[in-house]
């Protein structure tokens, strides 16, 4: 196993720049604010990449901090952020969020996993991906892609994204694991898509598995 994680992640680590880096990580890059990493990271959730860029781009420019976002009324948040997944439910969220930072944390975002699990509205993805981008911290991020790819190829065998990221940790070696999330993500966008995969143009195609894969390309 150690010899194909180090292969696989290797592998991955090279092809990563040919192909399309997530929104969130391409913003943290410019600029390591974690309420706006935050921010994003939510809007994210159940939403194309394309969408949460430019969702995130109407907002930011208007929101800086926590107290801007209480600023806005609810229906014009819910029309800034439209059309990412749930928006309604999302706008509600980043209000409560907003109010949590402001209350409990003197405005700031909290820079400890355990601390942004406390807050409603944000899971471990989120939680992980704030961490890792924000304050390049070690995290693991799961999100589907992470939680399929992985299984897919047979390096894990997990029922749960809790799971995955557990087990990814025991084989995973630490200097990847602020990585493993936007490396997957654009990996499988591009080819390990969810439906139909390209395995013709993936590099792992003669030794994986396709653990599930009933269609491909």
């Amino acid at each position: 196993m150690k010899k194909k994680i180090d292969e696989v992640l290797k592998t991955l680590d090279k092809i990563y720049s040919k192909l399309k880096e997530p929104y969130v990580s391409q913003m943290a890059e410019k600029d390591k604010n974690p309420f706006k990493i935050l921010v994003s990271s939510l809007l994210s959730l159940r939403t194309k990449d394309e969408v949460t860029e430019e969702a995130s781009r109407r907002l930011f420019k208007m929101v800086k901090e926590p107290m801007d976002l209480l600023k806005i009324p609810d229906e014009e948040l819910e029309r800034i952020i439209y059309p990412v997944g749930f928006y309604k439910n999302k706008a509600k969220t980043l209000k409560e969020i907003a109010r949590t930072l402001i209350e409990k944390y003197d405005g700031k975002v909290p820079e400890s996993l355990e601390e942004l699990l406390k807050i409603k509205g944000i899971g471990r993805k989120t939680a992980n991906l704030v961490i890792t981008e924000a304050f390049g911290k070690d995290g693991i991020c799961v999100d589907t892609h992470v939680h399929r790819i992985s299984n897919r190829m047979g390096l894990i065998s997990t029922k749960t994204p809790k799971e995955t990221e557990e087990e990814l940790k025991k084989i995973l070696p630490r200097r990847y694991w602020k990585n493993i999330n936007k490396y997957l993500v654009a990996f499988g966008k591009k080819i390990c898509t969810p439906v139909s995969p390209r395995c013709s143009m993936c590099p792992f195609e003669i030794d994986c598995p396709k653990v599930g894969v009933t269609k491909r390309r």
